[in-house]
């Protein structure tokens, strides 16, 4: 399985492990950090992006493939689609069955709207289903929604809206018990209280988990509700254009089934958009932790329809993804795994950053390590640094990496590979869509009654988010989302439908000289082999 290069670098790890245990490495100043990221994290590469040339956000940079679905064909464009027939009429539809799209719903649901949700795949197959370490929320003696405000604020760069990081540490600790209400197991000491702990960038243990299949759990949580409620789950029906009406307002979308190839108009008085993030869209060539279906179709709904993207140009590339083996490349390995003390170490056996760094930096700690420093060790798909897993039990005793993190442990197994006994090789992988939809306090874009809610939402994180936070935005803004236009749609007066908006855009893609018979939005990666 490993070759010769990689286990005589192992043999190095193994013989340094009992000091870089002990090795508390020193914290990168702020300095150091910027210069840190302005040479090696891929948010840096002028190649990666291009200008937008229309829209709202025209003349701000984004991803290269991002922008190519920004100036696509809109699928609706070659349709004839009736408007006047309208298959699903509902007060609040929502687009995405993750988590804030099922949180969403519940809330809406609780208010008493018709609410129904569409997906692409199936409820559940979204990025909350894979998200592993925890969520995080101060609820805790000695820790407070003031500093875990400041600690969201640092590791964002400051470039967070500070409203919505209020109202997301604010109403964390009643997020954690609401989904305990729901039923999510919680790894709990043996008197019920909840067991936290660090993550990179955090000032105190205020990380909650379910084990290390954390997302998995609320996740199941969410959709037995969703389902227990009766709530109306049109899947494998992606949205491929929104709905306004003569007023402006977004008032539904036309929906195609993915499997069929029919199209179908849901009307409705007020919409939020849960779509998620853009793992598969590969930017910059990157592999991915994200699901099947994230290909950021939310962001091109919302543009289209007028709402601004913000921090677009914005990913965070987790800096621990699986490099080998091959059959899980790209995969997430828990920062989890860190926090509980395994360190990152080069090829030489050498303990390169601090295990808490925030992920940005510890991302292009370890790209620097595998190209300038040429301390990486060969993959089949590149260089690679260790994660020492071993280390875990070392600190914690032995049946600790085994009882916090069997997910993992299960996933190596099947390759042969004892994390317990050996370290593991890892590399940044996409992971996160950090920039998204710009929206207000109440989760509304400047687009009458569209909503937005979780990974399609930009400004909560910053320019990076930390470890924990994405699952808690995920039911804070999916929450808030349900309940505002739970409260909304009373008083919504649908006028007639129209799609004016998709042709006066396609109007100026035209009046730009931009003419592309590219599908927009992208829907599924396409994985298909090239041959020339």
């Amino acid at each position: 399985m490993f070759t010769q290069e990689m286990l005589d670098s192992m043999k190095k790890v193994e013989a340094a492990r009992e000091a870089n245990v002990a090795l508390e490495p020193r914290r990168m100043t702020a300095a150091e950090k910027d210069a840190l990221l302005a040479q090696y994290h891929p948010d840096y590469r002028p190649e990666g992006f291009t200008t937008i040339k229309i829209g709202p956000n025209k003349g701000e940079k984004a991803p290269v493939e991002l922008n190519e679905m920004l100036e696509g064909h809109s699928r609706v464009l070659d349709l004839n689609v009736n408007l006047n027939k309208i298959d699903y009429d509902v007060d609040v539809l929502v687009i995405g069955g993750g988590g804030a799209g099922s949180s969403a719903a519940i809330e809406a649901n609780e208010a008493g709207a018709n609410v129904m949700i569409v997906t692409k795949l199936r409820i559940g197959d979204a990025n909350t289903m894979m998200a592993e370490g925890g969520i995080q929320a101060a609820d805790k003696p000695g820790d407070s929604p003031a500093q875990h405000y400041l600690d969201v604020m640092g590791g964002g760069h400051y470039a967070n809206r500070p409203e919505l990081v209020r109202k997301l540490v604010m109403e964390g600790p009643e997020a954690i018990q609401w989904l305990n209400r729901l039923g999510v197991e919680f790894d709990k000491a043996p008197d019920g209280t909840m067991i936290t702990t660090h993550g990179g960038g955090t000032s105190r243990k205020r990380m909650h988990a379910a084990a290390d299949y954390s997302g998995a759990e609320i996740m199941r949580t969410l959709r037995d509700e969703v389902l227990n409620r009766g709530i109306p789950v049109v899947d494998f029906t992606a949205a491929i254009e929104l709905i306004k009406d003569d007023e402006g307002k977004a008032a539904g979308a036309v929906l195609l089934n993915m499997e069929t190839g029919e199209i179908r108009v849901a009307r409705a008085k007020c919409v939020v958009i849960a779509t998620g993030g853009a793992g598969r869209m590969h930017y910059q060539g990157f592999p991915t932790s994200n699901h099947y279906g994230a290909t950021a179709d939310g962001l091109i709904l919302g543009y289209r329809a007028g709402a601004k993207l913000l921090y677009q140009d914005t990913l965070q590339y987790h800096p621990t993804g699986v490099a080998f083996p091959q059959q899980i490349y790209g995969a997430l390995v828990t920062e989890k795994v860190r926090s509980m003390g395994a360190k990152l170490i080069n090829s030489e056996g050498e303990c390169f950053m601090h295990p808490l760094e925030t992920r940005d930096v510890a991302a292009a700690s370890i790209i620097r390590e595998c190209s300038t420093h040429e301390k990486g060790v060969p993959t089949p798909a590149g260089k690679a640094v260790w994660l020492d897993t071993p280390m875990i039990d070392m600190i914690h005793g032995k049946g600790t990496l085994e009882k916090r993190l069997p997910a993992m442990l299960r996933m190596y197994l099947k390759f042969g590979i004892d994390m317990r006994e050996t370290p593991i090789l890892v590399y940044p992988t996409l992971h996160y869509q950090n920039g998204g939809l710009e929206i207000n306090a109440e989760g509304m874009t400047s687009v009458e009654n569209l909503f937005v809610a979780g990974e399609a939402v930009g400004g909560i994180h910053g320019r990076n988010r930390l470890m924990g936070n994405s699952l808690l935005d995920v039911i804070v803004f999916g929450r808030n989302a349900g309940q505002q236009t739970g409260r909304k749609f009373r008083s919504v007066t649908v006028g007639k439908l129209t799609l004016d908006h998709v042709k006066a855009y396609n109007d100026e893609l035209k009046a730009a000289g931009i003419d592309s018979d590219t599908p927009s939005p992208k829907l599924l990666p396409d994985y298909t082999r090239k041959f020339n």
